[in-house]
This record gives C-alpha cells, structure tokens and sequence, in this order.
C-alpha cells in the first residue's frame, strides 16, 4: 500500500510538472512581438508585443506550436497572426 500510495504522488508531481511546462521561444527579430512562451501540452501561448501588451491564447494548435519550435526560421509576428489572433478556435485573455 504504502508503495503505491508513493506512486501515485510521484504520477502526481509528474503531471504537475508537465502541466506547467512552458517553453520560451528562441528570440528573433520581429518588430511586433517581443516575448513568446508556448506550452505544447495544453496548447497555450503567452505573447508580449513590442507595444507592451500581453495576452494569453488558449486552444492554439499542438501541431503549429511544435512547428515553431522546430523551425527557427519562421516570423513569430506571423506565426502569432496565423496560429492565435486570426483562427476562431482560440481564446484570447488580456493580462495585466
């Protein structure tokens, strides 16, 4: 008992850990955003444009944020354009 009682906490400290797990995009040039961190397990994006506003997306595509990560060529202004600004699937959360 006592053993998979120690288990299950590790399961839980585990999923906690992924659940949390942002990534922070590789800086590029790019006029409009400043800071882009992404969470491929929940689908979320945490944006700061250049103008000093921060948003957070939810629901973004899994698929389009591993492509992000995996190309370092691509325009983050675009990306976010394309991927959490202009798609009807995702929520857009102003932060202060």
């Amino acid at each position: 008992m006592l053993l998979l009682l120690h288990s299950r906490m590790q399961l839980t400290v585990h999923f906690t850990f992924i659940h949390n797990m942002f990534f922070n995009v590789t800086r590029r040039t790019s006029d409009a955003v400043a800071c882009l961190q992404v969470s491929p397990v929940l689908g979320v994006v945490l944006v700061e444009f250049a103008n000093g506003y921060s948003y957070e997306y939810t629901n973004v595509s899994r698929r389009a944020i591993a492509n992000l990560l995996l190309n370092p060529n691509m325009s983050l202004g675009f990306w976010v354009n394309q991927n959490c600004i202009r798609p009807e699937r995702t929520a857009c959360l102003t932060l202060v």
